[in-house]
Formats: structure tokens, sequence, C-alpha cells
């Protein structure tokens, strides 16, 4: 499994470094399946981005369009992710698949209630917590100002660390 995730995360970096018009959409849509609840534990998304930082460092594309590709793809997703909370709550927890992990959820929940916006800014940088932790927000009834203020800040600040060691590498300072 772990091969297989290695050789589409180099086929993407590959096909993107090939079609340099079509990363800004690329890493959006990654981006946002990233961070869309079940979705993201199918996407190597996290090296496909890193080898996107060292592109843009090599000079193969633009760092601020990517980055604002990666930071809107990130955000989007985790409105989403908390939109799909607010919107069917406990009802998600209706389905066999989740009822097996309900011990999951309550561990979540009780995280998020100890540390509230800033479990959305430090889940972002840990990979299943970063769609499932939105969804739990929006399922637990947290302030939708207090989600979208550290959602859309911590994507910026996402898309930073992980294009900006890339770009680095290749900057003479």
């Amino acid at each position: 499994m772990l091969s297989t995730l290695t050789n589409f995360a180099d086929q993407a970096t590959q096909l993107i470094s090939a079609n340099p018009q079509w990363v800004a959409p690329a890493v959006f849509a990654l981006c946002l399946v990233e961070s869309l609840p079940f979705l993201a534990l199918l996407v190597p998304g996290t090296a496909i981005l890193l080898s996107v930082g060292a592109l843009v460092g090599a000079g193969e594309m633009e760092l601020l369009p990517v980055w604002l590709a990666v930071s809107l793809g990130a955000g989007l997703g985790s409105w989403i992710s908390f939109w799909l909370g607010q919107r069917y709550g406990g009802n998600l927890f209706h389905f066999e698949w989740a009822r097996k992990r309900l011990h999951l959820y309550a561990r979540a929940q009780a995280f998020f209630s100890r540390w509230g916006w800033f479990s959305i800014v430090a889940c972002r940088f840990i990979g299943p917590l970063r769609a499932t932790v939105p969804l739990i927000a929006g399922t637990c009834g947290m302030s939708p100002l207090a989600f979208h203020v550290s959602a859309w800040a911590s994507a910026c600040l996402w898309a930073s660390v992980l294009l900006l060691p890339g770009w680095l590498s290749f900057q003479n300072f």
C-alpha cells in the first residue's frame, strides 16, 4: 500500500512538473480533497505538496498562485467539513462504519472541547485529523466566526509550511 501511494505521489509530481499551467487548479483540488472527511485518507497530499514546493523553488512555477491555491483548497475543504458537521450533526454517526468508531469521536470531541479554536489550527498539521476536527467542530456547535478565523488562518500557515521548504532550498540569500 505504501509503495502504491509513493508511486502515485511520484507520478502526480511528474505530471504537475510537465504541465505547469495546471498546477494551481491541481493543488487546489488536491488540498480540497485532503481536507474532506474520509477522502483525506486516500490522497498522499503532503508528499505531493512538498514536491510542488521544490518545483516552485526550482523556478518551474510561481510561488504566490500555488500558495493561494493550496490555501484556498485547504480552507474550502475545512469549511465543507464544518458545514457537514453543522448540517448533519449526530446523524453522521448512524452509519455502521461510524458507529464502530464512536470511541474515536468521543476522544476527538473531548480534544475539541478542551482546545477549541486551537484544535482547528493544530490539527491542520496532523493528517487524519485535518478533515475530521472541522467536522466535529460543526457537530459541537463551534461558533462559525471562531471556526472560520482559525480554519482560514491555519490553511494559509499550512500552505506556507508545506511549500516554503522546497522554495527556500533553491534561494540564494
